[in-house]
């Protein structure tokens, strides 16, 4: 330990020699004969490694300056070992209560000291170690943290949460499960949005995906993407309720994004665009495939199946500014919801015409759905 530096204190020639003798070999030594000195050799840039300190001196004893040494941030991590003629009990619980690390009684022998210098060292060393690692870990766990909620921007809660819990494995598989699948479009968008310029169509439509999706997240629902100005989400997967309370859980949340939809309008009008967006949105319950999708190194978590194609033309059929849903939706909504039949529609690539009902309201709400205003 040769690049170790031993500052030695003590008023008086004989042991400050002594103590020389034993460590001038092993380690750089420096000293100091009064507790003035110790502290200015502990606060300079170069400090010591380890301090070998006698109790009594005049002016200040080595007790008042171990206090100073570890009130002081920039020296409170120097081991002290106390080399002193002192053998009281009391004195030795007093060194170390003062934060020494050890307490060597006069006259010494040099093997002990040498060894018990070459320990303290090691110890802090050790220590030293064992922070910079733990300062290692806590960047990297604030930058995996960081990047954590980063990546969760891209992920659905539900799949974030079921990943990070271990509860879903990350690879190509599906499973059959009965959806509600939402779907959602604005209506005539191209034409809407041809005279807009693209800044304040990017803004107009990240102020709606923003207001629909806190809607969403709120009901639980699984977004699934946003597709140009239109959205996909559906309940029933990674977490259901049972496919009652997940159609109405969707059908509430329809409600409750059309009528934001008509405080988007207001905003928007107030902000000078005449023709602000109308949503349409359809509803449908059936059995899909849901889970990963993709390649093994790329993988989207999401739904196909006919009864997918079927929300979205639902929702081409509705009203601007209305909710459609589908038989097998109504009938597990039916007691909480009021509707208007519409009848049979003939959905294009669908074989079977699809009876639909427009939603009116929610029985114990407060009114119906607004409607949009052209």
């Amino acid at each position: 330990m040769a690049d170790k530096t031993i500052l030695i204190v003590d008023d008086t020639p004989a042991n400050i020699a002594a103590a020389l003798a034993i460590l001038k070999d092993q380690y750089r030594t420096k000293v100091a004969t009064s507790g003035a000195k110790a502290l200015e050799h502990a606060g300079a840039a170069d400090k010591p490694d380890l301090i070998l300190l006698d109790v009594t001196m005049p002016e200040m004893d080595g007790y008042e300056v171990c206090a100073r040494l570890k009130a002081d941030p920039e020296t409170a991590s120097i081991p002290v070992v106390f080399l002193t003629a002192r053998t009281e009990a009391e004195d030795e619980a007093k060194g170390f209560e003062l934060g020494s690390v050890d307490y060597i009684h006069k006259p010494f022998n040099p093997t002990v000291v040498r060894a018990r210098v070459a320990t303290h060292l090691l110890l802090r060393d050790t220590l030293k170690e064992i922070e910079e690692r733990n300062a290692a870990l806590d960047e990297k766990t604030r930058m995996l943290e960081s990047l954590s909620v980063n990546l969760s921007k891209y992920l659905s809660p539900q799949v974030y949460a079921s990943i990070f819990a271990g509860s879903r494995d990350v690879e190509l598989a599906t499973e059959r499960k009965r959806l509600t699948v939402f779907f959602s479009d604005i209506k005539d968008f191209v034409a809407t949005t041809a005279d807009i310029q693209p800044e304040d169509l990017t803004a107009m439509l990240n102020r709606y995906f923003t207001a629909m999706s806190k809607i969403a997240l709120a009901h639980g629902a699984h977004i699934d993407k946003f597709i140009g100005d239109a959205m996909l989400m559906f309940f029933g997967d990674p977490e259901t309720k049972g496919a009652e309370e997940d159609a109405r859980a969707c059908v509430r949340m329809a409600v409750a994004m059309q009528r934001q939809m008509v405080e988007l309008q207001q905003e928007w009008r107030a902000s000078g665009f005449e023709q602000p967006f109308q949503m349409r949105i359809g509803i449908n319950t059936g059995y899909c495939n849901v889970g990963n999708f993709g390649s093994e190194d790329r993988m989207d978590y999401t739904i196909i199946g006919a009864e997918v194609n079927l929300a979205a033309r639902i929702q081409a059929a509705a009203d601007p500014g209305g909710i459609l849903i589908s038989y097998p939706t109504w009938a597990l909504v039916r007691d909480i919801v009021r509707t208007e039949e519409r009848g049979n529609i003939a959905a294009k690539g669908i074989r079977r015409e699809v009876r639909v009902f427009a939603v009116a309201g929610i029985l114990d709400d407060h009114g119906p759905v607004p409607a949009a205003r052209p």
